[in-house]
């Protein structure tokens, strides 16, 4: 080859089989030597053995030349945002050699994952922690919290938490409660393909995250995919946003509420949303771990509900309809809330309301006390009341789960 790539160059490859067009990526610890890694015009990428290569054409010389792992990070223009890792496939790395996909394990991987960002903004990053979305729990949403308002405290437009899809609805709930008096968006985003799938949907998750953090957003959001194709990305209150399907990339919906906007690599429109406040964010970051969340089932039995109860300070439960349980379980309810211990009750069925006035059911269940959540998914419900449990008398918190405190309880039905 007469022409040496360099990173950032869109080029043209040719080889015996085909001829393609891309952005040269820069390496990382797991990129092999005989490896060259192309980000193709669809945003997905691919690696090419050099052996394959018969020429190799500059179409436009990139700014990113000579950028490779280790080295010094993208440099990005204008507003700052820091973007903290806490696993998930997001940041994943694909040795093209063997197939083997790898985490991003230092804050110069997630920039070198998607260079793109520094065209959008100044990227500061940081891992927070690597792990599992199922092992993520009360002391990461602390963690979370505190670094997040520290970040927009400290100069940051906005915040960029990448994370595994399957929890995120908790962590971002979590969140809207811990956070107060937004200066400036908290925004999680995820992948549902790794990006070793030609269909990753990485590439464009990130870059529409982006935008929205250097928006006039004063929440907690999180940002993915629309629809199955790669046109938008919806915005979705942390409340209101639950993940609908195992696998889709359009996998995450909001629930008894509209997205509060859309999002794609070139900017994003928001409606009906909290604007970013002039303050700075008030950090309220505690958690109580022992809450139960428990699902209403034709054989749930007293034995389970007093168990369960007795090893927690409080729990939510999914009922069915309008908010039921069966009436034999009422009573090891009603000593649980005598103990001290508030039951939350939310409906399975996801869209609408809890009403517990229609039917006989419902009416025993407000004199044992329960409380209604209205139309708060289960899961919200559930992080709202550990949060409730660890930052407000215990008097006060029937009162404090009935009101609207981060968009999670609506008026409106849109279903």
């Amino acid at each position: 080859m007469n022409y040496e790539p360099q990173t950032g160059d869109v080029v043209e490859i040719r080889t015996e089989k085909a001829l393609y067009k891309g952005t040269i990526m820069p390496r990382h610890e797991f990129s092999r030597d005989d490896i060259l890694i192309l980000k193709l015009e669809n945003g997905y990428n691919m690696g090419i053995s050099l052996k394959n290569i018969l020429s190799v054409s500059l179409i436009e010389k990139g700014d990113m030349g000579g950028v490779k792992h280790g080295g010094k990070r993208p440099e990005g223009k204008g507003k700052k945002v820091t973007i903290f890792s806490t696993g998930g496939t997001i940041a994943s790395y694909v040795d093209y050699k063997t197939g083997a996909v790898h985490p991003a394990v230092s804050s110069e991987d997630l920039l070198f994952s998607v260079p793109e960002l520094a065209n959008i903004a100044d990227m500061e990053a940081k891992v927070l922690f690597s792990v599992l979305s199922e092992d993520i729990g009360p002391e990461h949403w602390k963690k979370m919290a505190l670094e997040s308002g520290k970040a927009l405290n400290s100069g940051s437009e906005g915040v960029i938490i990448a994370h595994g899809t399957d929890t995120m609805g908790y962590s971002s709930a979590a969140l809207s409660f811990a956070l107060r008096n937004l200066n400036g968006p908290v925004v999680f985003v995820g992948s549902q393909r790794s990006s070793d799938r030609p269909s990753s949907d990485a590439t464009m998750n990130l870059l529409s995250a982006a935008r929205v953090a250097i928006s006039d957003l004063g929440e907690v959001a999180v940002v993915m995919h629309a629809n199955t194709s790669d046109d938008y990305c919806h915005i979705h209150r942390g409340t209101r946003v639950r993940k609908m399907h195992t696998s889709r990339r359009d996998a995450f919906k909001s629930i008894n509420s509209e997205p509060i906007g859309r999002a794609d690599s070139e900017g994003a429109e928001l409606r009906d949303y909290r604007k970013r406040s002039g303050g700075e964010v008030e950090i309220l970051p505690n958690f109580e771990e022992k809450v139960a969340l428990l699902y209403s089932y034709p054989g749930l039995d007293a034995e389970t509900i007093e168990f369960s109860l007795s090893r927690s300070k409080g729990a939510v439960i999914a009922g069915t309809g309008l908010g039921h349980i069966k009436p034999a379980l009422i009573d090891a309810m009603k000593n649980a809330i005598l103990d001290g211990k508030p039951v939350v009750m939310t409906s399975q069925c996801l869209y609408g309301t809890v009403d517990m006035n229609v039917y006989s059911t419902g009416r025993e269940l407000i004199k044992a006390g329960v409380i209604n959540g209205g139309d708060m998914l289960p899961e919200t419900a559930y992080v709202k009341l550990s949060w409730a449990l660890a930052n407000i008398d215990g008097g006060d918190i029937a009162e404090f789960m009935k009101t609207n405190v981060a968009g999670e309880i609506g008026e409106r039905r849109f279903l």
